[in-house]
């Protein structure tokens, strides 16, 4: 069985060795775990995964083979499981779905703190308590059209306002091969070379010339080497609505890598506040102040946010309205701050265009950085890249 275990990593391109795989082996013959899935997990990625950044792939892969196996992380512990067991979901009618009145903010908090006070049981299909399948805006699987998801895997109406859960994102993976060219070709519209540095390669010009001068004696001359002098500061979206574009998305920050050569990122969850994060695994425990990001980088930076701009209002405009936690101040004011602070910016956003005038958060972003959105096209990359050499 563990051999077709080391296919199906291989075929994930995982980078996993023989030598590894039989490290591995070995440790489970010699009794180092019980026999539990979760413990198998563990001792697998440690013998396997030699790079954090490829743990979500690991991840990926080892959930595929072993088909049904218990979720090795429970993030639902404050409210009981079984209220959110998922027996059917709700879909209604676009008339069915106006019907049902909004919540304000405040009203909203209120309402779910007495929930949790007064509720003891399941609930299933209906318009008040936390559950599931119903009209009610705390719980999963319903529709309601402003609530607080809690305990649903991913997105489907993408209305909350709120998310209860505590979710894993994963870095974007910058290794990827592009399939196309377009992007960087785009991407190279925002090019200012130099040769800077020191003297690394052949001028061949300059040395058949000396040479010559020099009756025939080789004479090298050499120049440093030529690079994009273009700084980009690269702000990423990750998690949520954006788990539908990471392709997308990854293929951008590959072709980014390679094109410009002062790149540096950070990423933000839906919308940017009080602070940012390099990697995704310890987001809470190493992040960056923006505030921080602000005063390191001069205004020579070109700044580039990707996101979808797909949120409740809330999570832009009303302190506390992070779906994560309780910021102090509203996203806008951290949007107007970073677009104050590097004058040459653009947003990126990866939902088809069509759909902007349907979205009230994306509405509220295009203001707040002075309509200078622009999709994810090879039409879009190439206005954005246009704006940013201006």
């Amino acid at each position: 069985m563990l051999i077709n275990f080391f296919y199906a990593l291989r075929a994930a391109k995982l980078p996993v060795s023989v030598k590894e795989f039989l490290t591995l082996l070995e440790a489970v013959k010699l009794g180092v775990i019980d026999h539990s899935v979760d413990e198998f997990y563990y001792l697998a990625r440690i013998s396997l995964v030699k790079d954090e950044a490829l743990f979500d792939k690991f991840d990926r892969a080892f959930g595929a083979y072993f088909k049904g196996v218990e979720t090795l992380v429970d993030f639902t512990k404050d409210v009981p499981l079984e209220w959110l067991r998922k027996n059917l979901e709700l879909e209604l009618s676009a008339e069915e779905k106006a019907k049902i009145e909004k919540m304000g903010w405040d009203e909203l908090m209120e309402t779910l703190k007495k929930r949790f006070e007064e509720q003891k049981e399941r609930h299933e299909g209906g318009s008040k308590w936390i559950g599931t399948g119903g009209t009610s805006p705390f719980g999963a699987y319903g529709v309601n059209p402003q609530g607080i998801r809690i305990g649903q895997d991913k997105s489907r109406n993408k209305s909350a306002v709120k998310v209860w859960d505590q979710r894993a994102y994963k870095d974007y993976d910058d290794t990827l091969e592009l399939g196309t060219r377009n992007i960087k070709v785009a991407l190279r519209r925002l090019r200012r070379f130099a040769r800077e540095g020191a003297e690394t390669e052949l001028d061949l010009e300059d040395t058949i010339h000396c040479t010559a001068a020099n009756a025939g004696y080789l004479d090298i001359k050499l120049v440093p080497e030529r690079h994009n002098k273009v700084k980009v500061l690269l702000l990423m979206d990750v998690g949520g609505t954006m788990d539908e574009h990471i392709h997308r998305v990854e293929e951008l920050f590959s072709a980014a890598k390679t094109e410009f050569k002062h790149l540096e990122f950070y990423y933000f969850h839906n919308c940017p506040y009080d602070f940012m994060w390099k990697n995704n695994r310890r987001r809470f425990s190493e992040k960056t102040a923006t505030w921080d990001l602000i005063r390191k980088y001069n205004k020579d930076y070109k700044l580039i946010f990707i996101g979808d701009a797909t949120m409740s209002p809330y999570e832009i405009l009303q302190p506390g309205g992070s779906v994560e936690y309780n910021n102090e101040e509203p996203g806008a004011e951290w949007i107007q701050r970073l677009t104050n602070a590097f004058p040459k910016f653009a947003w990126i956003n990866p939902e088809p265009q069509g759909v902007w005038q349907y979205r009230q958060s994306i509405s509220v972003v295009q203001q707040l950085v002075n309509q200078r959105m622009f999709p994810l096209t090879l039409a879009g990359l190439e206005g954005a890249m246009r704006l940013l050499t201006k």
